[in-house]
């Protein structure tokens, strides 16, 4: 039981590999830590797998298994994670009683699935963080075929899994806007976009990495993330080509945190056919502690994804790294063309390679695209900004106002348990 100075007890549902170093597990992880130091009693429910270089500050994990390290989490559905679902369904029921959950708090598709369950099961309010469409992945993870069924199933997801939350937080607003579009009632729905941890780009290393990739003072173009099809590495393989034409000695740097051997050996034959293989090098895995490193290394950093509703964490490492950016519309969240990137039309590859041209040409539009990007980044998108907006959500959904809240925070207060 918590004492009388605790917030919230929440049960983050992190249907996924946790920690790991992409995306969503990444997120939950600050968030959960930060929603931690604000007072709150957070209880991440999770698989048994993870890395365990990548630590946890001060949220409890709850695993439905011991732990078992893993260097190489695969992003998207397997056929072991409906075993994994069905055991956190359980556990989760488990903590919610022992721990005395106030909120379940689940996050992407599965999570939010699990999540819809355990409330029915044990009536906890429920806050669903939306992501991403399955519209626009399930396909892509290939895990479906053939991709009609993929399609069909992703449009059902889309329109059953938003019903049953009692609140949702949506990462951008064209995102927002999409479940308001799709029936979700306006006052359901709030746009809070993933954060950053200023802290983590304070200091970087990158010239053991110069040193050992030879870079030798060429111009770097930089891609960081997984290489699913639905990231479209495909349209920054095609732009390169055309950069090139006009920055021959420029180098493409390809920075995955997982291996995957599949796409990789896709985008390398792409590659091979536009003649471009000896200006990239492929890096993958990675640890997160040498990401600022390598973003060091960049002159020019590019987020390829058109259709993209949700927040690409990598255009904000790109930000809070202070680099200049080239993106597609779609993938442009909370950034103004020539303001903080450089914004290109989606699905207009010979854009993208112009984008890339013009910032490697220009040095100094670069840095002031990359320096208002650090500034927008950081008056924006922290954490600790963040997670404020979430606890007033978590005041709505408990029928607490503020001040009540804070009157419960005094010492004598009874605990969230006895509320």
């Amino acid at each position: 039981m918590k004492d009388s100075q605790t917030g919230y007890s929440i049960a983050m549902v992190a249907a996924c590999p946790f920690p790991a170093n992409h995306g969503s597990a990444a997120s939950i992880r600050e968030m959960s830590d930060t929603l931690s130091e604000m007072g709150h009693d957070v209880h991440i429910v999770t698989y048994p797998t993870g890395q365990d270089e990548i630590r946890v500050r001060r949220a409890k994990v709850h695993r439905t298994a011991p732990f078992q390290p893993e260097t190489n989490a695969k992003v998207g559905p397997s056929p072991e994670k409906f075993l994994f679902d069905f055991q956190l369904l359980r556990l989760l029921c488990r903590v919610i009683r022992r721990e005395r959950i106030d909120i379940i708090h689940a996050h992407n598709y599965e999570g939010a699935l699990v999540g819809i369950m355990a409330k029915w099961i044990t009536g906890r309010p429920l806050l669903y963080n939306a992501v991403n469409l399955m519209a626009d992945e399930l396909a892509g993870y290939r895990f479906i075929r053939p991709a009609w069924i993929a399609h069909g199933l992703a449009r059902a997801l889309d329109w059953f899994t938003p019903i049953f939350p009692d609140h949702i937080t949506a990462v951008s607003p064209e995102l927002k806007d999409w479940f308001i579009e799709h029936g979700v009632r306006a006052g359901k729905v709030d746009m809070v976009p993933a954060g950053i941890e200023p802290e983590l780009f304070d200091n970087p290393t990158p010239e053991k990495f110069r040193q050992q990739y030879q870079i030798n003072g060429r111009p770097v173009v930089m891609y960081t993330g997984v290489l699913n099809a639905f990231q479209r590495v495909d349209y920054l393989l095609r732009a390169f080509a055309i950069a090139l034409q006009t920055q021959p000695d420029a180098l493409l740097l390809m920075v995955s945190p997982l291996v995957s051997e599949s796409h990789e050996k896709e985008l390398k034959q792409l590659a091979a056919e536009l003649g471009i293989s000896p200006a990239i090098i492929w890096i993958a895995p990675h640890a997160l502690e040498d990401l600022p490193s390598y973003l060091a290394l960049a002159d020019v950093t590019v987020v390829p994804r058109p259709e993209c509703p949700g927040h690409p964490v990598k255009l904000l490492n790109y930000m809070l790294a202070g680099k200049a950016i080239v993106s597609f519309a779609g993938g442009a969240k909370g950034v103004r063309h020539l303001h903080d990137a450089f914004i290109v039309p989606n699905h207009d590859y010979e854009a993208l390679g112009r984008g890339i041209v013009t910032l490697l040409n220009d040095r100094t539009l670069a840095a002031e695209l990359g320096a208002n990007a650090r500034a927008t980044v950081l008056a924006d998108f922290d954490w600790r900004q963040i997670c404020r907006k979430i606890e007033r959500i978590y005041d709505q959904l408990l029928g607490v106002s503020p001040a009540h809240f804070r009157a419960l925070n005094e010492p004598g207060a009874p605990a969230a348990a006895e509320r």
